[in-house]
């Protein structure tokens, strides 16, 4: 069998918010309410057909780093999400607010965060 990762928690402030913040900015659908996700202190957002992460409430979220290879369009509409939001983002974790998309590992990339200190980082082969 081949591993794969099924699912992670991911800490954060507020894991409703959280988790609408990451799905709106990625294109996912995100939970809508407490009642609807079923798992209580879990705000799930369905990366894709294997992948899930599971937002998780804790009292001083030390964040985490989450990288995600996407297409060229994939990234054009994060890309675009981000500058219609205002979201600061650059081309390096030491510089994410840069404005770049000139990554060392690929064609294009960027990162970007949240206020549970998570890091984001989106890479594009084209």
């Amino acid at each position: 069998m081949t591993i794969s990762l099924n699912h992670t928690i991911v800490p954060a402030v507020d894991h409703h918010a959280a988790a609408r913040y990451f799905a709106t900015v990625m294109g996912l659908e995100a939970p809508s309410s407490k009642a609807e996700n079923g798992r209580g202190r879990f705000a799930p957002v369905r990366v894709n057909e294997t992948l899930t992460l599971d937002f998780m409430t804790v009292p001083d979220p030390e964040g985490h780093h989450l990288a995600f290879d996407v297409d060229p369009e994939t990234f054009d509409g994060i890309l675009a999400r981000i500058r219609a939001a205002g979201i600061p983002f650059g081309n390096h974790p030491a510089s994410p607010d840069n404005g770049r998309t000139d990554h060392p590992l690929c064609a294009r990339g960027l990162y970007f965060g949240d206020d549970s200190r998570n890091l984001y980082e989106i890479m594009s082969p084209a």
